[in-house]
């Protein structure tokens, strides 16, 4: 059981973080599961580096997500990874949208980036027509697993 756990919580942490970053995250959370549990030929519920080798994406980063510098990353290595590199994408994309630099993203400055302008009733809390760093923030926090 603690090993479908911890690859049930590596799987989501790492499907949103990967989502953009090439085919390995494009067909959701269970294939990149699938693809952990199937990387953790030893069965311990971690990926070692040499595991790592069979998601280019986790190998490129290993040595970033593997926090303790173990040889393994966990579970929560690998959510403290996505927190953290998902915050700093948030930061650099509300940077680029925000185009007039009033600290706010409008309807149509998100029309730059469809997939979040697609989300953008979701992510815009208050329903003002203008989302702030503040909400973009509480949206991240909100999908990302804890």
């Amino acid at each position: 059981m603690k090993y479908v756990a911890i690859l049930t919580a590596l799987g989501f942490a790492s499907a949103t973080l990967f989502a953009v970053a090439g085919p390995e995250g494009h067909d959701g959370r269970g294939a990149m599961a699938e693809r952990l549990k199937q990387a953790d030929t030893n069965g311990d519920g971690m990926i070692s580096r040499e595991e790592a080798k069979a998601l280019p994406r986790i190998a490129a980063h290993f040595d970033e997500i593997d926090a303790n510098h173990d040889g393994q990353i966990t579970a929560d290595e690998l959510r403290a990874f996505h927190q953290m590199h998902g915050a700093k994408r948030s930061g650099a994309m509300f940077k680029k949208l925000d185009t007039d630099g009033d600290g706010r993203i409008s309807r149509a400055e998100a029309q730059a980036a469809p997939r979040f302008a697609a989300n953008f009733d979701a992510i815009d809390a208050n329903k003002d027509g203008f989302i702030t760093m503040e909400e973009m923030a509480a949206a991240h926090a909100k999908r990302t697993p804890k």
